[in-house]
């Protein structure tokens, strides 16, 4: 089998440089999203949700009409199916968004670190219960020690680590019905968020009308940060999107641990959250297997490419 010509070669890395830092970007912003959270802590999670869905809808609508997707967009509003498992998803992307803007906004930043190190095994968990795919033996030894990981969690705190755990399973399910539902990234966040945008308009509006709103109480600081909740969401999204079309799904499968990653270490070193003994040997457990699941996928790709 013939080389490819310098030229293809020459592109092929181009376009594997670009989509890393993508990658890199659209997953660093995701774990310094912990940051922007902290900035409004103040401000009710509740209502830090209601306008994230608002002003990404703006920020949504502005790219579908920027990037001339009408077309998909109206595609999508015409199959019952994809709706359907969309407002599925609507509701796990909601209460996704909002465990994790009360425990950053609650100090429990490490807590939610831990729920992104554990997606992963939830989402080969579900692969082989849901889509009844085989899962190699590295695999079962992977997910055995996440499991070991919460099981020790639970039984030497004595409470079921239930931040970690909700942010994985609902991010785990939310992946599978987006899977089922074959819609782009872009177009999927945007009818989700637009299902939300009565919601969170009228939990605006009541709290407006009890005079309790942090929105126009004020500070204009906060006023502008709230607004900024549309960007913060979307924009990462586009990056990701960028990535996803340029790299293997192995590389995208390595750079998503960048994110849990700052977020544990913005936990630990700016915001001086208590990382204790029982801690580190949950989150070693979690390292390793993930280290196993990550070697193990690599070596699959790698044979069936060859």
């Amino acid at each position: 089998m013939g080389s490819w010509p310098v030229a293809d070669r020459s592109e092929a890395r181009a376009r594997a440089t670009t989509g890393v830092l993508f990658g890199l970007a659209a997953y660093g912003w995701w774990g310094f999203a912990a940051v922007y959270f902290k900035l409004v802590d103040a401000v009710l999670p509740l209502e830090i949700l209601a306008h994230r869905i608002i002003w990404s809808v703006v920020v949504l609508l502005l790219i579908i009409a920027a990037s001339g997707r009408w077309k998909a967009m109206t595609r999508l509003l015409g199959a019952p199916a994809s709706l359907a498992l969309l407002s599925l998803s609507t509701l796990l992307i909601a209460l996704n968004w909002y465990v994790f803007i009360w425990a950053i906004t609650h100090s429990r930043i490490v807590e939610a670190s831990l729920g992104y190190f554990i997606n992963p095994m939830v989402n080969v968990l579900l692969g082989f219960l849901v889509l009844h795919e085989r899962l190699r033996l590295w695999e079962w030894i992977s997910v055995a020690l996440a499991a070991a990981a919460v099981t020790w969690l639970t039984i030497s705190a004595g409470v079921i680590p239930w931040i970690s755990l909700t942010l994985a399973i609902s991010f785990a399910l939310y992946g599978l019905i987006r899977k089922l539902a074959g819609v782009g990234a872009i177009e999927g966040l945007t009818v989700e968020t637009v299902i939300l945008l009565p919601l969170a308009a009228g939990y605006l509006a009541w709290r407006a009308e009890a005079g309790a709103l942090a929105f126009g109480a004020g500070s204009t600081r906060i006023d502008l940060l709230l607004v900024a909740a549309g960007p913060v969401t979307a924009l990462p999204l586009l990056w990701f999107a960028a990535a996803v079309r340029r790299l293997r799904l192995a590389t995208i499968g390595l750079l998503q641990y960048l994110a849990p990653t700052i977020q544990f270490a913005l936990a630990v070193t700016v915001y001086g959250e208590p990382f204790s003994a029982r801690r580190m040997v949950a989150f070693v457990l979690i390292w390793i297997a993930l280290a196993i699941y990550s070697a193990d996928n690599f070596r699959n790709r790698e044979r069936i490419r060859a």
